[in-house]
């Protein structure tokens, strides 16, 4: 069970409250919504993309959701070769050619964005992407971002350990 959230041994964070999730979210759905991109279906990257892509989804009133399992943050700073994409797999045929908001937490490196787009390409929709926070490294820069950092983020779904029986 990973818990990393808040590593002690980092300094520098960027914390991200509940209350400041909630500001963050409405002024990513307005940048979305002020941009005249209206997705059809909103797909998150698990884990980390399920809680902002949840509140976008109410921000602008879309109704289809769907998921795209990624696996590549193990700990802090630590990581898998390359990101693995998890079962269950999205239905590819229910979002071809569809407007699709791709929605993870962060692009810290850019690799799993990079992998979803790829994994998307084919299927004839028009595709963007967005984060609440991206990094400068990332190889892909997401079409709407609210904030950029290069600090360790500490979320607020993910500051506490497990909760366990």
């Amino acid at each position: 069970m990973a818990y990393h959230a808040d590593s002690t041994e980092l300094t520098k964070k960027e914390v991200l409250t509940w209350e400041g999730f909630g500001t963050a979210s409405r002024e990513l759905a307005a940048q979305i919504a002020a941009s005249g991109f209206q997705p059809e279906i909103i797909i998150a990257i698990a884990r980390g993309g399920l809680v902002p892509a949840g509140a976008l989804s109410y921000a602008l009133g879309v109704k289809l959701n769907d998921t795209m399992n990624v696996e590549f943050y193990t700990d802090v700073n630590e990581t898998l070769p390359d990101p693995v994409l998890l079962e269950p797999l999205l239905d590819e045929t229910s979002i071809a050619g569809h407007r699709l908001l791709v929605v993870d937490d962060v692009a810290d490196s850019g690799r799993t964005l990079a992998l979803v787009l790829k994994l998307l390409a084919n299927q004839g929709a028009e595709v963007r992407t967005a984060c609440l926070f991206a990094k400068s490294r990332a190889e892909i820069s997401p079409d709407y971002v609210w904030k950029r950092t290069d600090e360790w983020i500490v979320f607020p779904w993910s500051e506490k350990p497990p909760v366990t029986g």
